[in-house]
């Protein structure tokens, strides 16, 4: 290329064309005087086995910016040589080689030709030709060995050496180094391993001499195949015939032809022409069948020529070994056919034996179903009919015996054709006919057994169905069309007054009815009969009480009864209205009652109708130490069971109390007499209950008695002051106290034993601090201990706003001085 050429083009440039430049860079340079420099990035297979590592036809070209090509894999792989036949002209050229030229591989190889008179793909391809003659066999043991590290900048150095490796040793355990080289096996052709029989090498017999049962059958088979066309005893000698034999037993075993088929297949009458090129020759096939058996026998060298004298010289007759196979082939096939339609014929006789029986098994199942039904129809036909006689008819037990013979013995049938449903033509009559003249009310037992009979035959116990429906139970069908009209008629006639027949009559059938039958007497016949007779009941002219008339049927009716109170409770009332607290009857009349109405309605009761009547008989009451009339009080203390204990003590706080605290404060003002003081008080004092006792406000009151007396002995009112009356309201004072409060600890100790025996195992309070806590949890009040706050010694707690300590399992509350003792429950109400 020449300068003003070069210049030209620069020009050109200059000139506004764009256009690509030739100059001679730096990369054609350095490829000139070095072609083996390494001209990209050195790949992880490169850098591993150097210059054994694959490469692409593409590496002498110059980079372009087009990305790495894809790989080449029709090019021959590069591994040591595995045998492969050379052609006659490779080896005449290494024969005239070894003959001509004593070099040795270190020397230099043949000149290549340039980079420029040849392709690329040409170059490489010898390359990599020499390169595998040179390992298959041209390099010689101990010339040029580790030459390749120039090229790989001693990397298989330094990986033999990271496996042990020492310079001038050997590898291996001992350094013995390998003995001998791997020795390749030459295959005769191109088709799989093993396709050519046993290819161990004698190197390999000798280091691991096992012998292989496969190899030996191997050996054996070629040697019978083989005999064929080999004469061991020469060829001058008459050969003597070898006749295989087959019996018919092996030909059905093996089930199949092991010669030519008769039935020709599909490529075979095709007899498409297939040319073979996939060998060394081109080969012609007439089917597609031979093809497939190409390599079914290995390829035989040619015979020889005096072989072929031989074979031509002996009397052959192909027409009639042909004629003679394929007349063996029809006599097997027959036998063959012969042999499977016989197997099919016993396969059918095998299938109709097994048919046979299955029929005969259904057969003897219909006869036997046919005889049971025959007896089923004769055992219904003694059932009375339509035009059997009243007399002739069979009676209700024998009725229940046919029942029972159907269910035990013929148990499946009864249930198949619903047998149970004659019951309803059948026994409805005759129990009606029964019941037509009974009185429940004089013989509620009559009947029962035949009905208890009837229930253990015919109820299904299905118990489920609310109402009168066509398809119900049996049993239940014959006790709605039967049992029921007969009641419906006594019921009808029956005085709710006289209670107790009644109740008994349905309190014995109750276990032979059904719920939903039950439910109807109860509630469609004998309810509303109650009802009409409580509106015409009136508690003031009445002499029976309507509690002796309504109480028993609770047990039956329970809540049904509730429609009955508001109009009860409204009569009551009404005859309230001019009672006075002096008559009794009122409570006797009331107290059956309270366990009945909800505690709701009858403290509303209590409350509307008897406590005002009780507060204007204490309002009236008179006070008067010197000449008392109990009377009054006792008619009021006569209701403490049948009011509430919170209704009680506000009665008794606003109508009692005030005006006793205030008659005890006149009568300390003018100069009593503090012994009867003091009567007066324990008097007044045994006319209440333990329970009021225990009652806060009750306690409070008498407390505050017991106060005003203490501070009317302490200030000396009314003047003159009896010798020792200070110490007898002082003790006084004390032992009511201690009385209280022992009784507040004896209740408190009962009732943490029996929160302590019904919560066993579920966190029950082991101590007295724990029962309180539970208490305030259980009334949501803050009980927590106080920091760095003590009283002797003791911890101190705030319980809501009060300050206590616990003390040997007695709480202590502070008071106005000193700390005072008190029980848990008062605590509970001081912090409320």
């Amino acid at each position: 290329m020449s300068m003003s050429h070069l210049y030209g083009r620069r020009e050109e440039e200059e000139e506004g064309v764009e256009v690509e430049s030739f100059e001679v860079t730096d990369w054609d340079l350095a490829n000139e005087f070095n072609p083996e420099r390494r001209r990209h990035r050195q790949t992880k297979e490169q850098a591993t086995y150097g210059i054994w590592a694959e490469k692409d036809s593409d590496e002498d070209e110059r980079p372009s910016f087009g990305g790495k090509k894809t790989k080449d894999y029709t090019i021959p792989v590069n591994f040591v040589s595995g045998g492969l036949r050379k052609t006659a002209e490779e080896e005449e050229q290494e024969e005239k080689g070894d003959g001509g030229s004593d070099d040795s591989d270190d020397g230099p190889s043949a000149p290549l030709p340039p980079r420029s008179t040849a392709p690329k793909k040409l170059q490489m391809g010898n390359f990599r030709s020499n390169l595998s003659q040179r390992f298959a066999g041209g390099i010689q043991s101990g010339k040029g060995i580790g030459n390749w590290e120039k090229h790989t900048k001693g990397i298989g150095q330094k990986l033999l050496q990271k496996m042990g490796y020492q310079p001038g040793k050997g590898l291996g355990k001992n350094a013995q180094g390998i003995i001998n080289p791997i020795e390749a096996k030459v295959r005769k052709g191109k088709g799989a391993v093993g396709a050519y029989g046993n290819e161990r090498t004698q190197q390999s017999l000798q280091d691991f001499p096992v012998v292989d049962s496969e190899e030996e059958d191997e050996k054996e088979f070629r040697k019978e195949l083989g005999q064929w066309r080999k004469d061991p005893a020469g060829p001058g000698v008459k050969k003597k015939p070898k006749y295989s034999y087959r019996t018919v037993d092996e030909l059905k075993a093996k089930g199949k032809l092991t010669g030519r088929s008769t039935a020709t297949s599909a490529g075979e009458l095709a007899q498409v022409k297939v040319i073979d090129m996939t060998g060394r020759e081109q080969k012609v096939y007439y089917s597609y069948s031979h093809m497939s058996n190409k390599h079914s026998v290995p390829d035989e060298a040619p015979p020889s020529m005096s072989a072929q004298d031989q074979k031509g010289s002996g009397f052959a007759l192909p027409e009639l070994e042909h004629n003679l196979q394929l007349l063996i082939d029809l006599t097997e096939q027959d036998i063959l056919q012969s042999t499977r339609r016989l197997q099919h014929e016993r396969d059918v006789v095998v299938s109709l034996s097994h048919e046979s029986r299955a029929l005969q098994v259904r057969l003897d199942a219909e006869r036997d179903a046919i005889q049971r039904m025959e007896a089923v129809l004769a055992l219904v036909e003694r059932f009375p009919s339509g035009e059997t006689a009243p007399g002739e008819r069979p009676s209700l037990q024998e009725c229940a015996r046919i029942f029972e013979s159907l269910q035990t013995d013929y148990y499946e049938e009864y249930k198949t054709m619903g047998l149970a449903d004659l019951a309803v033509g059948v026994v409805n009559p005759l129990l009606k006919e029964k019941l037509c003249s009974w009185d429940p009310l004089k013989d509620n037992t009559y009947c029962l057994e035949d009905i208890g009979q009837w229930r253990a035959i015919l109820e299904s116990r299905d118990l489920h169905s609310s109402a009168p429906d066509p398809n119900m139970d049996p049993y239940h069908r014959l006790l709605w069309e039967v049992w029921i009209p007969v009641m419906r008629s006594c019921v009808s006639r029956w005085q709710p007054r006289m209670v107790a027949a009644m109740v008994d009559c349905v309190d014995v059938w109750a276990h032979f009815l059904p719920p939903w039958i039950l439910d109807h007497l109860l509630e469609q016949l004998i309810l509303p009969r109650l009802q009409r007779e409580v509106d015409n009941w009136n508690p003031l002219t009445d002499t029976v009480p309507i509690h002796s008339w309504i109480h028993p049927w609770l047990p039956l009716l329970r809540s049904r009864l509730e429609p009955l109170y508001p109009p009860i409770r409204s009569k009551l009332s009404n005859a309230l209205q001019r009672w006075h607290p002096s008559d009794a009857s009122a409570r006797l009349i009331l107290q059956p009652w309270k366990d009945v109405f909800t505690p709701g309605a009858w403290e509303a009761f209590m409350v509307k109708n008897i406590i005002p009547k009780l507060a204007l008989c204490l309002e009236e009451l008179v006070i008067n130490p010197h000449q008392q009339l109990m009377e009054p009080f006792h008619w009021v203390m006569d209701w403490e069971g049948m009011l509430s204990p919170s209704s009680l003590v506000s009665l008794l706080d606003k109508n009692f109390f005030t005006k006793w605290l205030q008659v005890l404060c006149s009568w300390l003002s003018n100069s009593p007499n503090y012994e009867e003081i003091t009567k007066w008080y324990l008097g007044w004092k045994s006319s209440f209950s333990e329970a009021l006792l225990a009652q806060p406000l009750i306690k409070e009151k008498f407390n505050e008695a017991l106060d005003i007396m203490n501070r009317a002995v302490s200030s000396g009112m009314g003047g003159y002051m009896q010798p020792g009356a200070r110490e007898n309201i002082a003790y006084l004072t004390q032992t009511e106290r201690r009385k209280d409060f022992q009784y507040e600890a004896m209740q408190e100790r009962r009732d943490a034993e029996s929160v302590a025996h019904r919560g066993v195992g579920t966190g029950v309070p082991t101590n007295f601090k724990d029962l309180i806590q539970t208490k305030a949890e259980e009334n949501n009040i803050v009980f927590m201990p106080l920091v760095a706050k003590r009283h002797e010694g003791k911890q101190l707690y705030t319980f809501g706003r009060i300050v206590i300590y616990i003390d040997r399992g007695v709480v202590f509350v502070q008071g106005e001085k000193t700390w005072v003792p008190t029980s848990l429950q008062s605590l509970i109400d001081m912090a409320k």
